[in-house]
């Protein structure tokens, strides 16, 4: 793979492998069973270890939820999180107030910031058929200067996700949905404001890719040196310009280089992070990402006085009414209403 602009080809772990200024990526895929009328699995819990379920039992996990999926109130500081559903649907709720259920291709965009606590879990809504969850929680950091900014979160609602379409020499086609960045004419909406991805010279980008069989596309070049890593995670026979990408493994590229994404023969599926790097020292601990050791041990400690302003919802892993749609409340009272 030398002088390629392939550095590097690698297995993807749980979660998976990024570079600054991505801390980790997160793929989560549960066909979970059908609900019960308090959107809890209608199927037995006998077996798993409640409250620290990762192990994929009959298809799906509990994580840290006790009756229904998910994870329960949990503090974040220093860093964002860009929560992408695929399939499926999550309740959020948070210390500021704010509140939410969105999927099925919505994007929710969580500044951390100074510190907020929040809650995401997967309430089963079908009682007839199956709730296939799939997701991506993706971590990205933020620089020391913007590490204890007011927390904030937005929805990057799927209707407002644009979506580039290529076509190759032989007809086929090439999909990009674009949550953070810019394709061709096609740019994702606004990132939270304090974001690291708010400045287009930092060149954050987050790509959902899908392709027909048989189809190529040529990546985007940089001038610059950013980091940009590609998941191959659906799909098989898959090649970066004459190297093999074999499935669920990501390739770390160079992006001054001119990378071709050549299909097999069934449909692929792909994620692209990319971005300039923040080039400081991170420290994380659990869900608290500083950039010195004295940092995290002052955040722990506020914490610990605080809880992030405390927990304003009658539960811990809070769902919302199980005849709600898709909705926000953010932090200010405004209220979004999609379905």
């Amino acid at each position: 793979m030398e002088n390629s602009g392939i550095n590097k080809i690698e297995k993807l772990s749980f979660p998976w492998q990024t570079q600054d200024p991505f801390l980790f990526c997160v793929h989560h895929e549960d066909f979970f069973p059908k609900g019960n009328k308090e959107l809890e699995p209608a199927a037995s819990l006998e077996g798993r270890m409640i409250g620290q379920d990762f192990t994929i039992k009959d298809g799906w996990r509990m994580y840290h939820g006790s009756k229904v999926p998910g994870f329960p109130a949990h503090p974040h500081c220093g860093f964002e999180t860009v929560t992408a559903v695929r399939k499926g649907l999550v309740d959020h709720s948070d210390s500021l107030g704010a509140a939410g259920r969105f999927g099925n291709g919505d994007v929710q965009w969580m500044t951390a910031g100074k510190g907020v606590q929040h809650s995401e879990m997967f309430p089963l809504l079908k009682e007839n058929e199956e709730n296939p969850l799939e997701l991506f929680q993706i971590w990205l950091n933020l620089p020391r200067d913007s590490k204890k900014v007011d927390p904030h979160f937005a929805m990057l609602w799927k209707d407002t996700i644009p979506v580039y379409k290529h076509e190759d020499v032989n007809g086929k086609s090439t999909e990009i949905e674009v949550m953070a960045g810019k394709v061709g004419d096609e740019s994702a909406p606004k990132p939270a404001p304090d974001s690291w991805a708010a400045n287009p010279d930092n060149e954050v980008a987050i790509w959902h890719i899908k392709m027909e069989p048989n189809a190529e596309f040529t990546l985007p070049t940089s001038e610059n040196k950013i980091n940009r890593n590609i998941y191959f995670f659906q799909g098989k026979d898959f090649k970066l310009n004459d190297t093999d990408l074999p499935h669920y493994h990501g390739a770390y590229i160079d992006a001054r280089a001119e990378i071709t994404l050549k299909n097999g023969d069934e449909e692929a599926r792909l994620l692209l992070l990319q971005g300039k790097p923040i080039n400081e020292p991170v420290v994380q601990h659990g869900p608290f990402v500083l950039n010195y050791p004295a940092e995290v041990r002052e955040t722990i400690m506020e914490f610990q006085k605080t809880e992030f302003g405390g927990w304003p919802w009658p539960s811990y892993e809070n769902v919302h009414e199980k005849s709600r749609g898709r909705f926000a409340i953010h932090a200010d009272g405004r209220e979004e209403i999609k379905d």
